[in-house]
């Protein structure tokens, strides 16, 4: 009994599945600004000398141009009004998958510390780094009023240059930069020490108007929206795996895979199996292959209820990490899922959280989603405990997917309660990030179960998951998912079944019923 729960969990068919198996995960997607502070400037300690000049060309944009800039998708302009100082701003509005990216490459010397800052205005605005040969800066604010964000590097031993950047988020409206300013010695060409700034670009004497009381370091940018909103759950080496050629012909393109574990001595191997070890697997492979080439996508889940996860037996974050990236360089993965239960369940969270941060640094675009289990209210205590560590420790979390199942039905329609608790959920997330209800939605993954789940008051049918996805398509989730693939058809009667078996639904149905309505889902 999980006393945070309330309810008896079941047996399962997470990690190295018991017969009757089922699935608790979750991925956490692609989506947004990941998890962030609600609000708040990030200030690191310069390295760079008071008398070093700034290496930035047009700082000020008091060129009237953004003569020296880049902005993507011609995002950027110049504008007289709002501004910090002088008279001109950068002006940049992020549209669709653009975030409004605008960057600056700067001649540098190798192993010199260097200290990047800026004034920015708006809600999400992002400062950093890239090509420094070293741990990447970057930092973020969702003040709307005129704050400065600040952050230092050193360089690598090669180094002669970096690219620095400014960038809003999806659908959060237009940021404004001004005074940017990177101090530290001139490399060779660096073309701004002939033009030094117009405006004032050093660091006032006044404070930034909001620091928050807990802000991310380093904050990785989160990546593009590259879609994935329908991933089901798959077993691709246990329950029974159908032929990825019939998932692909059901319909759905985009899997999320599960589970990788530890072999033991921190050795990713799928379902933690010595003899499936992740490194010399063959099967699996094939089988992203064919999603690829179909025109879909696959991320890899790691954890589930059972088995050892990865991050309880590495001793590291930088150990834990370099697990993580074996699988995603074997993989070639854009989307990966961490999902945290039983006794990994907010547990081991510096070494985890740092994990994913180092993982996000190396692997730009790079999804991330935290799948966590509900409660009949919401998140439990240990899952909003674990969003909470990873904004603490600057790990980005894209999507935040709940396994809006295996609750037990308290009351009303099993439709009715899994409603209630996503809303439970998207209310918490506004309260932890500061976001509007449609920002928690576009973060939040909605997992659900098909047919007998492990608590025997639940049941999802197909009219349910009709219900369901017409829930989805009025409220925009990151990804509408179920648990799992492997379970989309119907029982053999004259084998004897769980109530909530790993491979079977248990209820009536054709093949890939299922997953023929989730795969409705668009977005």
């Amino acid at each position: 009994m999980d006393k945070e729960l309330g309810t008896a969990r079941g047996s399962g068919s997470r990690g190295r599945p018991p017969a009757g198996s089922r699935r608790l995960a979750g991925v956490v997607g692609v989506v947004a600004a990941g998890a962030l502070a609600a609000a708040g400037v990030a200030v690191a300690a310069g390295g760079a000398s008071a008398a070093d000049a700034n290496l930035v060309v047009n700082p000020g944009f008091e060129t009237g141009t953004l003569a020296g800039w880049s902005c993507s998708a011609n995002s950027g302009s110049v504008v007289s009004s709002p501004v910090h100082s002088g008279s001109h701003a950068l002006s940049a509005t992020p549209a669709g998958s653009d975030d409004a990216q605008c960057t600056q490459t700067v001649s540098v010397q190798p192993n010199s510390s260097y200290t990047l800052s800026a004034w920015v205005q708006g809600s999400y605005v992002y400062l950093g780094a890239t090509g420094t040969g070293g741990s990447d800066p970057s930092t973020w604010s969702s003040n709307g009023a005129w704050n400065q964000l600040s952050t230092s590097f050193t360089t690598g031993a090669s180094t002669k240059s970096v690219t620095i950047y400014l960038h809003g988020w999806y659908a959060q409206g237009t940021y404004y930069g001004d005074d940017v300013s990177l101090l530290g010695p001139a490399g060779s060409g660096s073309g701004s020490s002939s033009s030094p700034p117009t405006t004032p670009s050093t660091t006032p004497s006044t404070s930034p108007s909001t620091t928050p009381s807990t802000s991310p370091s380093s904050t990785p940018p989160p990546p593009p929206d590259t879609g994935f909103n329908h991933p089901a759950y798959f077993m691709p080496l246990d329950n029974s795996p159908q032929a990825i050629s019939d998932v692909i012909g059901a319909g759905e393109k985009e899997l999320n895979l599960a589970f990788v574990l530890d072999s033991g001595g921190c050795t990713p191997a799928w379902g933690g199996n010595a003899s499936t070890p992740v490194s010399s697997d063959t099967t699996v492979a094939a089988d992203i292959s064919a999603l690829r080439a179909a025109g879909g996508d696959a991320a890899v889940s790691f954890g589930g209820y059972n088995g050892t996860e990865l991050g309880s037996s590495c001793g590291s974050a930088s150990a834990l990490a370099a697990a993580y990236q074996q699988v995603i360089s074997k993989y070639n993965l854009k989307h990966v899922d961490f999902d945290y239960e039983n006794t990994a369940l907010d547990s081991n969270t510096a070494v985890r959280f740092g994990a994913i941060k180092i993982l996000e640094q190396n692997n730009p675009n790079l999804v991330v989603s935290l799948t966590i289990p509900m409660t009949t209210i919401g998140f439990p205590g240990s899952g909003v405990d674990e969003i909470k560590q990873a904004v603490g420790a600057g790990a980005r979390l894209d999507v935040v997917n709940i396994m809006d199942f295996d609750t037990g039905l308290t009351s009303g329609t099993e439709v009715g309660q899994t409603e209630a608790i996503a809303n439970d959920a998207v209310a918490q997330l506004q309260s932890i990030y500061g976001w509007s209800s449609a920002q928690a939605w576009s973060h939040l993954g909605l997992q659900i179960m098909n047919g007998h789940t492990d608590q025997p008051s639940e049941l999802f049918g197909l009219s349910d998951f009709s219900t369901l996805l017409g829930f989805a398509q009025a409220n925009h989730p990151a990804w509408f998912s179920y648990w799992s693939a492997n379970r989309d058809r119907v029982c053999d009667p004259s084998v004897p079944h769980n109530w909530a078996d790993g491979a079977c639904s248990s209820v009536a149905q054709n093949p890939w019923d299922f997953t023929k309505i989730l795969v409705r889902y668009t977005g």
